[in-house]
């Protein structure tokens, strides 16, 4: 068991990495779309943000159990679970809306504050939204 606790510098890390180029990916689709750039139909564009995501909650999931802290049992993780939730959720309506630029602009801001806190909760790992 030693082992794997020893391993938690690089589960954290790689768990940093994946979150860093999913942002990336999700800033970089997010102004093709707006530019309406054929760019959007490239199949790395549509293939490696879920690969880039499935690893992300695989490195996720093992770091709770590295920490043995869990969503619905500790409240600063179910605070972060939400605001991934709603990340998830505007981005897509920033993404996939049929809505006018200026909608999709103000739901990738809010995407992007949603992130910043599930930042802040991973980081202080104290409750903001229940406390």
């Amino acid at each position: 068991m030693e082992t794997f606790y020893s391993l938690y510098p690089a589960v954290k890390h790689t768990h940093l990495m994946f979150i860093a180029l999913s942002v990336s990916f999700f800033v970089l689709r997010f102004v093709l779309h707006l530019r309406q750039s054929p760019l959007m139909d490239r199949k790395l564009l549509k293939v490696a943000p879920h690969v880039i995501d499935t690893f992300l909650l695989a490195s996720g999931i093992t770091l709770c159990f590295m920490i043995n802290q869990y969503p619905f049992v500790d409240p600063w993780m179910t605070e972060k679970i939400i605001c991934v939730v709603a990340y998830i959720v505007l981005g897509i309506m920033a993404l996939k809306s049929s809505r006018n630029k200026l909608f999709k602009f103000f739901a990738f801001l809010g995407a992007i504050g949603w992130l910043v806190l599930a930042a802040k909760l991973a980081h202080f790992k104290q409750v903001v939204l229940m406390g």
